[in-house]
């Protein structure tokens, strides 16, 4: 039986696209680097063959990749959006903030496995941030806890966009 903290929450985006991803690693990346390992291997003595090392390597990476996915699949489920307080934040919500130590806005939104885009302020679900944030209204100053010291983040507007 799994405890709450072994469940990945999800949208089926995110659970497509992590689905998309293994059967791309599976089918496509893993049969290629087969076949260079094989290749390999017949070019004669494998102590001093590179070739081979390294497609041993990069066929290691990929493995660990594929099994990190199926991991988070398997733990997966599936977020109902019309089970979310719209009034609060939670998970998909897409919140503006005050940084009230650096009197500057930010936007983030919230997000499961597989839909994480730091570049586009998209974090986890289970980030610290994120845990903070949670259940919080507009006009709360939520106190973030970091590895540098806390700061708090005054939340100026919540907006759910489920498509």
């Amino acid at each position: 039986m799994s405890s709450m903290a072994d469940r990945n929450p999800m949208s089926r985006k995110g659970f497509d696209k992590l689905k998309a991803d293994l059967e791309h690693l599976e089918t496509v990346e893993m049969p290629r680097i087969t076949e260079k390992v094989a290749a390999a291997r017949e070019e004669g003595d494998l102590k001093e063959n590179a070739e081979y090392h390294g497609a041993r390597e990069s066929q290691g990476m990929i493995q660990a990749k594929i099994n990190a996915i199926k991991s988070k699949l398997s733990r997966a489920y599936i977020i109902d959006p019309a089970s979310i307080d719209q009034s609060t934040v939670g998970f998909f919500a897409t919140i503006t903030v005050e940084d009230l130590d650096l009197d500057e806005e930010e936007t983030y939104t919230l997000v499961g496995n597989g839909e994480e885009d730091f570049m586009n302020n998209k974090i986890l679900i289970d980030s610290p941030m994120a845990q903070s944030l949670l259940g919080h209204k507009v006009g709360d100053v939520v106190e973030i806890q970091a590895p540098k010291g806390a700061y708090e983040l005054k939340i100026l507007k919540i907006v759910y966009d489920f498509d």
